[in-house]
């Protein structure tokens, strides 16, 4: 890539989110294939190839309702019952004037015939009295209506779904073409990091940011790697991501330029080249991205677990898409603040908020108090990022601003 500098170059100068995320999506390599069955284990798979119908859904006229098949040329009065057709057990023969066949939902309609439901009957010693408006329903269920052959269901870049395994099993694909997952590994660093659940002393935090990143990437579609954690050495560093066989490596503190930041002076030996040094955001700033020489990515994530998250959100999801094959673009919506908010500095500003939805119906965004990025309890409460542009002037109850709605269950 053009944009490369080499660790130790001065600085590539700080970005803007959309030229961060410009340069990190040019360096994903495209979508890799494998077969996998549609059933269960494909929910969340990407489709790697089109579902095009081999038939047309449904591939026969087929009753709508119970009730009976009579010439669609009928008048009212009684007829003469010559058989039945069921789901699965159609009735084969011509139907002529004056003669019924019984019929059930989901069965073949005998050619030239329409459906006069089970309600409007009245059974008699010779057949079926049947009263009905001859202009009325057909109540048959058009070759084809559903799709028909040849027909895209499912283009290719589609994250499958229950709904829409149901659609490709329709057509009758049993399997499909379906990107391989990316594998990401997940390292978080620091001296005074430690695994929830292990003995920390009064100077030391539980790993907050690796758990949640490693559940962040099995949603988006990749593969979690979680990794050793790494102290605060270049050779710890190195040994907790050398050899390790993922496509991406996702770091997470020792970012930014303090005397124990030491992940990008650490991979230099592993020939890291930098594609992104810091952006142009809040929070997040030390954000970064990078390549080794192996091929492996490398998005470096600070180490507040709220600048880490945010980042993660506007970086490694769109990532990990771009590598499925998937749309990269952020969903974004607009809604209206229900709080106001100051001019905004020289970095955007990507707030934790709250939606809600007017008497109206439209879209509402409060953003918390809070905004200070160490703080895990105030994303806990979010479903929202509210985007704040760089010298964006204040905003005041009602303005509109766009947001980035999160996936909470």
């Amino acid at each position: 890539m053009s944009d490369a500098v080499p660790i130790g170059h001065p600085s590539i100068g700080e970005l803007t989110v959309e030229e961060a995320r410009a340069r990190m999506l040019a360096c994903v390599p495209g979508a890799r294939a494998e077969t996998t069955l549609l059933d269960a284990v494909a929910v969340g798979r990407v489709l790697a190839e089109p579902i095009t119908a081999v038939r047309d859904q449904p591939p026969f006229n087929a009753s709508a309702m119970d009730g009976w098949a009579i010439p669609t040329t009928a008048a009212p009065g009684d007829f003469r019952i010559i058989g039945e057709s069921a789901a699965g057990h159609a009735y084969l023969g011509a139907v002529g004037e004056g003669e019924a066949v019984r019929i059930f939902t989901g069965a073949l309609v005998p050619t030239g015939c329409r459906v006069v439901v089970q309600e409007a009957s009245e059974r008699t010693e010779t057949g079926v009295l049947l009263a009905f408006d001859p202009d009325g329903s057909l109540h048959v269920r058009r070759r084809g209506g559903d799709f028909a052959a040849g027909d895209v269901l499912l283009p290719a870049g589609t994250r499958l779904d229950p709904w829409r395994l149901a659609l490709a099993a329709a057509a009758g694909r049993a399997s499909a073409q379906v990107a391989k997952r990316p594998r990401a590994g997940i390292l978080s660093t620091g001296d005074e990091v430690v695994r929830a659940g292990e003995g920390a002393t009064d100077e030391q935090i539980f790993d907050a940011g690796g758990p949640a990143l490693s559940a962040l990437v099995s949603a988006w579609g990749g593969v979690a790697m979680p990794l050793n954690l790494a102290r605060d050495a270049t050779d710890a560093i190195v040994a907790a991501v050398e050899g390790v066989e993922c496509d991406v490596i996702v770091t997470i503190g020792g970012a930014s330029v303090g005397d124990h930041d030491l992940v990008k002076p650490a991979l230099k030996a592993l020939g890291l080249v930098l594609h992104v040094d810091t952006v142009r955001i809040r929070p997040g700033k030390p954000t970064w991205f990078g390549t080794l020489k192996d091929g492996r990515l490398v998005l470096g994530l600070p180490g507040n677990p709220a600048s880490a998250l945010v980042c993660a959100e506007l970086f490694l999801r769109p990532v990990l898409a771009h590598w499925l094959g998937a749309d990269a673009a952020l969903p974004m919506q607009t809604a209206r603040l229900t709080a106001a908010s100051g001019r905004n500095g020289p970095r955007e500003h990507w707030m934790r908020g709250a939606l809600s939805t007017s008497p109206e119906g439209a879209l509402l965004a409060t953003p918390f108090p809070d905004q200070e990025s160490s703080l895990v309890s105030v994303f806990a409460a979010a479903d929202c990022l509210i985007r704040r542009p760089a010298g964006a002037p204040e905003a005041n109850v009602g303005a509109p601003v766009q947001v980035l709605r999160l996936a909470r269950l």
